[in-house]
């Protein structure tokens, strides 16, 4: 069976910027079965951070999941539920199921690899963690969107409970098509259900048939 992502709307106008942990804590007491379940991704959340600490949210902002089609049917008790975050009251809406499309250049906002830090060090597992799926292409750091850090690598921290996450984001370029739906489908790095490791299309390039 494929996956695909699931997209639930969202009725909220702020969340904690840091929910990465919290949401997936909400999640799990609607659908406990993601606890264990390592073939399910949360994809970020878009928005804007007008404010310290906080997310606010936009009208194109989704509670999306990535997970095997057939898994659909689990998380339908999500759809008009209060998820609880930190403190913040999430109201979930109706999904929509969302097929994957292949595309050569795919991102991800945040990758996690153990302990690792250093950005070579991290560079090199990714792209081993690559290989190891039989994937070709290579993995690069994106450009940084602070301009006071452009020359350094996109670091991103997750806030687990008292622990500090580091982590980065990171881009795979000449992707073929199935190179490019495995890598969606698999994802990289741990943590996916905390909205890291899981990858989107970047720009406006995609196959066609």
């Amino acid at each position: 069976m494929p996956t695909i992502d699931l997209a639930f709307e969202l009725s909220a106008t702020e969340i904690p910027l840091d929910y990465g942990y919290a949401l997936f804590g909400a999640i799990s007491r609607v659908v406990p079965s993601v606890h264990g379940d390592r073939r399910i991704g949360v994809h970020p959340i878009r928005g804007l951070k007008l404010a310290r600490g906080r997310l606010t949210l936009l009208p194109e902002s989704k509670l999306r999941l990535r997970l095997p089609s057939e898994e659909i049917a689990a998380y339908l008790p999500l759809a008009g539920a209060v998820l609880e975050l930190d403190g913040t009251r999430l109201r979930v809406g109706i999904p929509r199921a969302e097929p994957l499309i292949p595309a050569p250049i795919l991102g991800s906002r945040l990758v996690t690899i153990g302990h690792r830090k250093e950005p070579e060090e991290f560079l090199d597992s990714v792209n081993r963690q690559l290989t190891g799926l039989g994937i070709l292409a290579a993995a690069t750091f994106p450009p940084s969107t602070d301009p006071t850090r452009s020359a350094e690598p996109p670091r991103r921290i997750l806030r687990v409970k008292d622990r500090k996450i580091i982590g980065y984001a990171v881009r795979v370029t000449g992707l073929t098509a199935e190179e490019s739906l495995l890598l969606q489908e698999r994802g990289l790095g741990s943590r996916r259900r905390m909205g890291c490791g899981v990858f989107v299309r970047q720009g406006e390039g995609q196959f066609h048939a």
